[in-house]
């Protein structure tokens, strides 16, 4: 997986902040989205964080996960 690539929530991940149910349990599994972000380094420092991949799934929503939590997504043309 790198920065670009399409990807799918292939487990089940629930959160509190999208938009459209803020506050409320909502389960991501299915959605796509796009790695905007690998987290490896903060401040020039390697890091191993828990939750190492960004993904955006639309304009106001954006949520870090782990590489098992995705998979990504063949481009159809």
């Amino acid at each position: 997986m790198k920065v670009g690539d399409r990807v799918r929530v292939s487990a089940s991940v629930v959160v509190y902040h999208h938009p459209e149910h803020r506050g409320e349990a909502f389960d991501i599994k299915g959605e796509e989205g796009e790695i905007i972000g690998i987290v490896s380094e903060w401040k020039g420092k390697p890091i191993s964080a828990n939750f190492p991949v960004l993904v955006k799934f639309s304009k106001k929503f954006r949520a870090h996960l782990r590489e098992d939590e995705v998979e990504t997504v063949e481009a159809t043309d």
